[in-house]
């Protein structure tokens, strides 16, 4: 077992020059790796002073770069001194009826809304047959003139 820090002290080592990273409760001077690093020094930069444990397990690193970690171990982290995990959970809020329309009139018009147009495509198809009928019926009687 290593030496032990706090998570401000490994907070401190956050530049190029100096980067620590806390994962899986041990303590990485991952410095001399961070032109080396696959993804970029931008990625180590933004896991510092954090426990980047989830980060890292994100990625799903291969087993040999796991195995690479061993020779950047300075020491473990103080537990205690890393925030407890809090899950996000989002404030109870009333549902937002941004047109303030209150919703049972907002379900009485989906039902009627398709219920007038079904009812107007009807009445249109009546109307234009009885049309259509009609002027039939008028051309027949001007054909029996002649």
């Amino acid at each position: 077992m290593g030496k032990v820090f706090t998570l401000k002290e490994v907070a401190d080592h956050n530049t190029p020059k100096d980067c620590w990273l806390i994962i899986d409760g041990k303590v990485f001077d991952v410095t001399k790796f961070l032109e080396d690093h696959p993804g970029g020094d931008d990625v180590l930069l933004s896991a510092t002073g954090k426990d980047a444990t989830d980060d890292f397990e994100d990625v799903g690193h291969s087993t040999t770069a796991k195995s690479m970690m061993d020779e950047f171990y300075v020491g473990d982290i103080d537990a205690s001194t890393i925030p407890s995990k809090v899950e996000y959970k989002a404030p109870n809020q009333a549902h937002y009826n941004q047109d303030k329309t209150p919703e049972f009139i907002i379900k009485i018009l989906q039902f009627l809304v398709p219920l007038v147009i079904l009812g107007v495509a009807v009445g249109i198809r009546f109307y234009t047959k009885a049309l259509i009928l009609k002027l039939f019926d008028l051309r027949d009687d001007n054909n029996d003139m002649m």
